[in-house]
């Protein structure tokens, strides 16, 4: 007989300000802050106030390691594996500038869902010489995953994925993905933005050679706090063109001419950390620990199985895989082509429920481990009250900016 106890929301919802006033579904883009960061915020303005250039001896410089070693837990990375930066953007740079692509191996595969950020940056590593190879999705944004492992051949470099995709939540196939690329000789960059922290992420299993994501959404740990994973059979090699000075083996010796890298993870730094926004991320991922992804798992596939049907019933359509299992925590809900969804967005915000839209899918919603049932009820009575009465027209002009 199982001990284990249901998942009880409400013993999580007093640690978030936010829930006291809103129906928050908007953790695919910015999870609720704990109210622990109150206080981290609290003692890094003592900290800097009261030890001035101190600071940096006392938790400051090690912050991009010490982060990442918590952050490292949710993904069973090993400790010293996960360095911290500001933002994927910057990770995703960091790991292309370390690979040659002069070679014959020269191709980055990725799918046509792939964050555009992500785009962007492999986009310009063709100066370099790199080939670029989009994989098509479906009409429903989901990308059979026989046709992106035959994408995967001995020519292929590196494959920056999203693990979850943006705008209709599809869960792609990791393990799949990375043992293709490992039959091939290939690399695999997983972007777990949308993933860690509502799904089970195991680096181990996996053995995927790069991570990558950030804090912002399901990990409840704010902007400026990005993660890069290295294997660490591949780390002594690693050696990123885009660097700087806090990823010297001595930085403080300000040696000139060419970058001797740290030998540990620092070598996958560049400048002075943004130890702030690290701190700030703390609380919210040991939320998570303590919560454990399984059981966030669980909550979340409960719910939104829940959600959907209503949503069925009250004639709504879900955008993407039809399958709860290859979805990660958000459902994203499509609206008829005369229908504006900001629009429908900012109604719901007037009416105190907090979701956003994508052009291309829809109103996208996400319940977390802090979400009642009775607040999706709500969403989908809203949703259904708003189509019927259009009263979403009265809001065309006020786009909302996230």
């Amino acid at each position: 007989m199982s001990t284990t106890l249901p998942h009880d929301p409400n013993l999580w919802r007093p640690r978030f300000p936010i829930l006291r006033e809103s129906v928050y579904l908007v953790n695919h883009s910015l999870g609720a802050m704990p109210e622990g960061v109150y206080g981290v915020l609290r003692n890094f303005a003592d900290q800097w106030a009261e030890r001035g250039v101190r600071a940096w001896g006392e938790g400051w410089w090690t912050a991009p390691l010490d982060v990442g070693t918590v952050v490292g837990r949710i993904m069973n990375a090993p400790p010293g594996s996960v360095v911290m930066h500001q933002n994927v953007s910057i990770v995703q740079s960091i790991v292309g500038s370390s690979l040659d692509f002069s070679g014959r191996r020269n191709k980055v595969v990725y799918t046509d869902q792939n964050f555009p950020t992500n785009m962007y940056v492999w986009e310009g590593f063709k100066r370099d010489g790199a080939r670029i190879v989009t994989v098509a999705s479906e009409s429903n944004g989901v990308v059979p995953l026989e046709r992106l492992l035959a994408a995967i051949d001995e020519e292929t470099l590196i494959v920056p994925i999203s693990h979850v995709c943006f705008r209709n939540s599809y869960l792609q196939d990791a393990k799949a993905i990375c043992a293709r690329a490992r039959e091939v000789g290939a690399m695999v960059l997983l972007d777990t933005y949308q993933s860690l922290g509502t799904v089970p992420v195991d680096v181990e299993e996996l053995g995927v050679d790069f991570v990558c994501g950030g804090s912002v959404k399901w990990l409840c740990g704010g902007p400026g706090a990005g993660y890069l994973y290295v294997r660490p059979d591949r780390l002594a090699s690693f050696r990123p063109r885009i660097t700087g000075w806090a990823g010297h083996v001595d930085p403080f010796a300000f040696e000139l001419g060419e970058q001797r890298y740290a030998e540990d993870s620092m070598r996958l730094l560049h400048g002075s950390p943004a130890v702030v926004a690290l701190l700030a991320a703390v609380p919210g991922y040991e939320a998570v620990l303590e919560v454990g992804v399984e059981t966030i798992r669980d909550w979340s596939l409960r719910l939104n199985r829940s959600l959907c049907e209503d949503l069925g019933d009250r004639g709504f359509s879900i955008f993407g895989p039809a399958s709860l299992a290859q979805r990660g925590g958000t459902l994203t809900v499509e609206l008829r082509e005369d229908e504006d969804g900001p629009a429908y967005v900012k109604a719901l915000e007037q009416r105190g429920i907090l979701v956003d839209h994508r052009p291309g899918a829809g109103i996208r919603v996400s319940p977390h481990y802090y979400t009642l049932a009775e607040e999706l009820t709500r969403f989908a009575a809203t949703m259904s009250e708003l189509r019927e009465t259009k009263a979403w027209r009265e809001h065309l002009e006020q786009a909302a900016a996230y």
